[in-house]
């Protein structure tokens, strides 16, 4: 059966590659993230291939954004069968006590309070139905701190125990929750951490063949469509010569 699937922050990367993902399996797709001209960029090409999609433009930090576009969905949009929180940003690498007290407003406002934002929106309508699963993108970084990540380990920790808090909450349901645990992905992630110095960027994965989009969105395809008994719950995902978060193997 073809699901509605939302995913956040859909522009680029691991989000992106969810959408023509789900797109590839015969989903809807409600594609949401802050730039509109790339949503409806992406939206025309997907819709060329007879996909059918739905763009929200909003920032996940803006809690009356998300709420009115959420309740604002055309009828046909609103049972909504997979949510994929992906929204998320590292920002800085420099140690606590020198760190830039907005990075890490906007890093907890995206990474926390805007996952909690989409799961309070969407999940109930999920319990009512007694179907639906969640797949939050979390970190390697949320098992284990790292030089300079401080408060972004923080914000995937609190992932994984809000992930875990929510199996929790609809075990009594027919709903799944997963939370995807990737290491190494070469996206425009370091670009945004150090802020567009795409030289400093590239050298995090120097070395070594990283993770693509497309290797995480296999997985979160795969987690949404495996049999209704079985939950999978939390999956790590790393390049073959990364051992863990500190552990990485270069030529």
């Amino acid at each position: 059966m073809n699901k509605i699937v939302l995913i956040t922050g859909a522009t680029s990367g691991i989000g992106l590659a969810c959408a023509k993902k789900f797109a590839e399996n015969g989903d809807k797709l409600i594609l949401t993230g802050r730039n509109e001209q790339r949503l409806a960029e992406i939206s025309k090409s997907l819709k060329e291939k007879n996909v059918k999609v739905l763009t929200l433009a909003f920032d996940v930090r803006d809690r009356e954004a998300a709420i009115q576009s959420f309740n604002n969905l055309p009828e046909e949009w609103k049972e909504i069968d997979v949510l994929v929180n992906n929204a998320g940003l590292a920002l800085g690498l420099e140690p606590e006590y020198e760190g830039s007290l907005e990075d890490w407003e906007t890093m907890i406002d995206t990474n926390i309070k805007g996952l909690l934002t989409m799961t309070r929106l969407v999940v109930p309508g999920m319990v009512k139905r007694n179907r639906g699963h969640i797949i939050n993108v979390g970190s390697i970084a949320g098992d284990a701190a790292y030089a300079g990540g401080n408060v972004y380990c923080a914000t995937k920790a609190a992932v994984k125990a809000i992930t875990d808090g929510l199996r929790i909450d609809v075990a009594h349901t027919a709903i799944r929750v997963t939370n995807l645990k990737p290491g190494l992905v070469e996206t425009n992630f370091s670009n945004t951490r150090f802020h567009g110095d795409t030289d400093r960027a590239a050298k995090v994965y120097e070395g070594i063949k990283p993770l693509i989009g497309d290797d995480i969105a296999d997985v979160a395809v795969y987690a949404a469509n495996a049999p209704e008994h079985v939950q999978i719950a939390e999956v790590t995902i790393l390049a073959t010569h990364q051992a863990s978060v500190s552990v990485i193997k270069r030529k």
